[in-house]
C-alpha cells in the first residue's frame, strides 16, 4: 500500500468525497491548516466554553447540538452555569440558536425536563433552542459541538466537538473524583461517579464546516417531532416548533495551524430523509473501515460503548490482516445503569464484540478498565481512536452499530502535517510518519492512566505496549493480594470477560437488537453487510 495516494497523505487516510456516499451534503472532504487542542476532561472543556462564551457579543454567533443539557450545570467551580452562560451571551448582542434531541421520559433515566429547561430558559431572553426529535424510532441526536464565530474578528472563531455532553457530571478532571453535580448511574460507580471524557478545540477552516453541520440540520423543513403526544401538548404550551432563519454562511475563518481535519457523520435512513442526506450517511463508519486497513502497529481506543458484533469485525479483520497488529481498548467497568433488564441486553453486546477481537489477535488485544487512587471505577466515556501515532479521532460516535448507522454523530478525524521526529519517526512503517496531534493525544492519555510524568518508554509502540500489561497486572496483583503494601503506579486494570448462559443470550438479544443497538441502515445495505 502506497504511503501516499495520488501524492497526497490525506487520500490514504481520509475519505474522498464519493467515499462519503453522500453528495446531498454541503461539507467538504476536509480542510487543512487547522488548529486542534485536545480538551481532556469535562473541566478543561467546560472553561475553554465559558472563555468563549463570554467572548460573544453584538452580532457573533453562537450554534449548538448536544444529547443533553442540564441548565444549571456549572461550567467552572462558583462560575456561570450553562443557561447562565448562553443567556448572558444573548442579552450582549449574540445570536445564539440551539438543536438539543428531544429525548425520553426521565423516568427512563434519560433527560426529557432538564433539555426542555434549558431551551425553554434561552428562548425567554431571545434565543432561539429548538428540541429536535427528527429521528428513527428509538434513536436519538447524539452531536455534541458549539460553534462561535465573530464576524469582525473571523481569528477568534472557534469550534468545540466530541463527546462531552453540557450535563450533570461531566465536570471532573484529572483526579477523577467526579462532578459535584452527579447524576444517577450505576451504584458501582458511587454518589459522585468519577468520569473520563474528551473533547477537542478546533480554529482554523473546519470551523465553517462544522457550521454547515448545524445549518443542515437547521434549515431541514421536516416537523420538530410527528408523534402526536409531543406535537399536540407543544401546540397548547405554545412551544417553538418552526426554525427562524439564520444569518448568512461567512467565509471560512483563517488558518490557524498544520491540521488536516475530515468530519465524520452518521444519519440514518428514515422518512422523510434528510435533505442533506436522502439515505443516510455513514462516513464515521466508512472513514474506520478505511483507515484500519492502514493500522500495522498500535490500535487505541477510550469509548464508553464497545458492544457491537458488526463493528467489533472491522477491527478483528485489521489484527487478522496484520500479525504485528495491537489493540489497545479502554472501556467501562460496569454498565451505566442497574438493573438485570437494563444490564444484560449491554452485557450480550459487548460479551459478542470482545470474543470477536480476542478470537482474532489472541494476547495483541488488551481490553482494559480505568480507576481512581482510591480505588474506584472511572466511568469512561470518551471516544477516541488513535491509529499508529499518524490519524486521530475525537467525537460523539461510540464503537457500536447503533452509533455506526442509526443515530446522528459527528466525530473529527485529524491528520496533523508536522511529523514528529522522536523516534520512531514511523511507527507503522508505511512513510506517513508519526504525527503530532496523534502522538500527543495517545501520550497524554497513557500518561494519566499510567501515573507517568514523562513519555519514557511510551513512544515506540513495541515498549508502549508492554508498559501497559505491566502496569494493569501489577496494579490487578495489588489488589488481589489485598491490597498490601504501597499502591502501584497506573489506573488500569484488565477488564474482566463476560460470560452469558444460553438462556440469557437468548432471552437478552430482542431487546439488544431493537433498543440498546438497532441498525439504521437501508435495506440493501443489511443484506450486503456493508455501511
Amino acid at each position: 500500500m502506497p504511503a501516499i495516494a495520488g501524492g497526497r497523505t490525506e487520500l490514504g487516510w481520509f475519505l474522498t468525497q464519493e467515499q462519503r456516499g453522500n453528495d446531498a451534503t454541503r461539507i467538504r472532504p476536509w480542510t487543512e491548516g487547522n488548529a486542534v487542542r485536545p480538551l481532556v476532561h469535562g473541566s478543561t472543556y467546560f472553561a475553554v466554553l465559558a472563555e468563549a462564551l463570554a467572548r460573544a457579543g453584538e452580532g457573533d454567533l453562537v450554534f449548538f447540538s448536544d444529547w443533553r443539557g442540564d441548565p444549571d450545570e456549572q461550567l467552572t467551580e462558583d462560575g456561570e452555569t450553562v443557561v447562565q452562560a448562553l443567556s448572558r451571551a444573548v442579552h450582549r448582542g449574540a445570536i445564539v440558536k440551539g438543536l438539543i434531541w428531544r429525548s425520553h421520559l426521565d423516568r427512563l433515566r434519560f433527560s426529557n425536563e432538564e433539555n426542555r429547561n434549558l431551551s425553554e430558559d434561552v428562548n425567554d431572553v431571545g434565543g432561539e433552542v429548538l428540541l429536535d426529535q427528527r429521528v428513527r424510532a428509538a434513536g436519538s441526536h447524539h452531536q455534541k459541538f458549539v460553534v462561535v464565530r465573530h464576524p469582525e474578528r473571523p481569528a477568534d472563531d472557534v469550534v468545540m466537538l466530541g463527546g462531552i455532553d453540557l450535563a450533570h457530571g461531566r465536570r471532573d478532571d484529572a483526579d477523577h473524583r467526579g462532578d459535584p453535580q452527579s447524576v444517577p448511574f450505576a451504584h458501582q460507580y458511587g454518589t459522585r461517579p468519577p468520569w473520563h471524557d474528551v473533547h477537542v478545540e478546533i480554529r482554523g477552516p473546519a470551523v465553517r464546516d462544522v457550521e454547515d453541520v448545524f445549518r443542515e440540520r437547521w434549515e431541514d423543513p421536516a416537523a420538530l417531532s410527528r408523534l402526536p403526544w409531543q406535537a399536540i401538548p407543544d401546540i397548547l404550551r405554545g412551544e417553538d416548533r418552526r426554525a427562524d432563519g439564520l444569518p448568512p454562511p461567512m467565509a471560512d475563518p483563517p488558518e490557524a495551524g498544520t491540521c488536516a481535519v475530515q468530519l465524520l457523520r452518521t444519519y440514518p435512513q428514515r422518512r422523510p430523509g434528510y435533505p442533506y442526506a436522502p439515505a443516510g450517511e455513514r462516513s464515521a463508519a466508512r472513514g474506520y473501515a478505511k483507515a484500519l486497513r492502514r493500522a500495522r502497529r498500535l490500535v487505541y481506543v477510550e469509548d464508553q460503548y464497545l458492544w457491537s458484533a458488526d463493528v467489533a469485525r472491522v477491527f478483528a479483520a485489521a489484527l487478522r490482516r496484520e500479525p504485528g497488529l495491537h489493540l489497545i481498548a479502554v472501556v467501562p467497568r460496569y454498565p451505566d445503569q442497574d438493573g438485570t433488564l437494563a444490564r444484560m441486553p449491554v452485557r450480550l453486546g459487548h460479551a459478542r464484540a470482545l470474543q470477536i477481537v480476542r478470537a482474532a489477535g489472541g494476547d495483541r488485544v488488551q481490553v482494559l478498565d480505568v480507576e481512581n487512587h482510591a480505588g474506584n471505577p472511572v466511568y469512561v466515556h470518551a471516544k477516541v481512536c488513535v491509529i499508529d501515532d499518524v490519524w486521530a479521532t475525537v467525537g460523539s460516535d461510540n464503537f457500536n452499530r447503533r452509533s455506526w448507522t442509526h443515530d446522528s454523530e459527528l466525530t473529527a478525524a485529524i491528520l496533523d502535517q508536522r511529523r514528529d521526529e522522536r523516534e520512531p519517526r514511523d511507527p507503522g512503517g508505511l512513510g506517513d510518519g508519526a504525527r503530532r496531534f496523534a502522538r500527543e493525544l495517545r501520550l497524554e492519555l497513557w500518561r494519566e492512566h499510567l501515573d507517568r510524568d514523562d513519555d519514557d518508554g511510551l513512544l515506540d509502540p513495541t515498549d508502549a505496549i508492554e508498559a501497559v500489561r505491566a502496569s494493569a497486572v501489577a496494579l490487578d496483583a495489588w489488589h488481589d493480594g489485598g491490597r498490601s503494601g504501597p499502591r502501584p503506579p497506573g489506573r488500569l486494570r484488565a477488564h474482566p470477560a463476560v460470560h452469558m448462559t444460553r438462556w440469557q443470550r437468548l432471552l437478552a438479544a430482542p431487546v439488544y437488537n431493537a433498543v440498546v443497538d438497532p441498525d439504521g441502515r437501508p435495506a440493501w445495505l443489511k443484506v450486503r453487510g456493508q455501511h
